[in-house]
């Protein structure tokens, strides 16, 4: 008997997505399954590009379409599988191209309760090792009272330019990019009031040649001010991520940003630990400041615990240095930094697929 694209199909219904617990077929991602004598060729559309599970899903694929051979007696030499990827939009807003950003498929808010706690390196490193698994990343600076990333991306010699009314984003290390820290003097205080913050960010974010991206990054202001609340009425936001080191004070800060993001409507996707623990010369670990806390807070929570970041001195020179890209030369830095992007993709995914992002709204009372 031949192995006809039916009996692909059928096989291809016993391979499950293992972070959404359903098969291929049901979720609707197989968009190809023909077979041309001894070879065959299925095309999977991904809900991201960054998927994690890719090479498992591909090794139960050719289980099953070896297994489907086999019982009808038909000779398999090559089974191509071909991976593309739909980032789906979060909400009907989007979906009916009426958002700001129609060519944005997912938008994520990076902030937390408080200064200091390396909130801009998570984004930068969270958006270049999403561009680093094929996804098409821009980064976002709102922190517009204390922009970093004219520093850790390696901004400094390249030029602003514009196209019409719309400013072009930076391109480096992969992503895209737009922060006012290129748009004003290096050294300018930068004083906002509430209306003028208003102002700014809505002009980074919507007056940007964005084009086609899977995935906007926001690095946030710390804190629970007027960014985080323009950013919610303004995009329809996928999902937020908080980060928090590991002490006490630095818990009590992340519950309330957790707490923040709730009331505006905005599922948190997880908390990150920054500053986990320390990493002497000596190659011995120390917990400096009590590793574990942010996790400990995640399951207080109820909410993923997303992984967390070492100090290393490898990780403050390339900052510095404006080169994030070379954290993935650095074995620990590399393992942790590809964990949080393997797991923000996963959580995003199941929301996407889950219907569960909705177009945030404030409620005064």
């Amino acid at each position: 008997m031949a192995l006809t694209p039916d009996r692909i199909l059928e096989a291809l219904r016993t391979v499950r997505d293992p972070d959404l617990g359903k098969d291929l077929v049901t979720l609707g991602m197989i968009k190809r399954h023909d077979v041309d004598g001894p070879r065959v060729m299925i095309t999977v559309e991904l809900t991201t590009p960054a998927c994690p599970m890719k090479e498992k899903i591909q090794s139960d694929i050719e289980a099953a379409v070896r297994g489907a051979a086999n019982e009808v007696g038909h000779p398999v030499d090559v089974i191509d599988v071909e991976f593309t990827a739909d980032v789906r939009r979060p909400n009907e807003k989007a979906r009916d191209e009426s958002s700001p950003l129609p060519g944005v498929r997912q938008i994520v808010a990076v902030g937390a309760g408080k200064g200091g706690v390396g909130k801009s390196t998570i984004s930068t490193n969270l958006a270049v090792g999403l561009a680093r698994h094929g996804a098409r990343v821009g980064l976002l600076d709102g922190d517009i009272y204390g922009p970093s990333l004219p520093t850790m991306l390696g901004l400094g010699d390249i030029e602003v330019t514009a196209r019409g009314s719309m400013l072009m984003p930076f391109e480096s290390h992969g992503i895209k990019s737009m922060t006012i820290g290129k748009l004003v003097e290096p050294d300018k205080a930068l004083v906002w009031r509430g209306p003028m913050a208003h102002g700014a960010f809505k002009q980074l974010a919507l007056q940007t040649e964005w084009e086609e991206l899977d995935y906007l990054v926001v690095d946030l202001p710390p804190g629970t001010g007027d960014v985080p609340l323009t950013l919610a009425q303004l995009l329809p936001l996928t999902g937020a991520i908080v980060v928090c080191t590991p002490q006490k004070v630095a818990q009590d800060d992340a519950r309330r940003a957790v707490k923040m993001f709730e009331g505006l409507g905005v599922e948190v996707l997880g908390i990150v630990e920054n500053m986990s623990y320390f990493v002497g010369d000596d190659g011995k670990e120390y917990d400096l400041f009590g590793r574990g806390g942010a996790e400990t807070l995640a399951q207080e929570l109820g909410l993923p615990f997303l992984g967390g970041v070492p100090i290393t001195q490898a990780l403050r020179v390339n900052s510095d240095l404006g080169d994030p890209t070379a954290n993935w030369n650095d074995p620990a830095l590399a393992k942790s930094f590809d964990a949080i992007v393997s797991q923000t993709a996963s959580r995003i995914s199941m929301a996407s697929m889950q219907g569960k992002l909705q177009m945030p709204s404030i409620s005064v009372s």
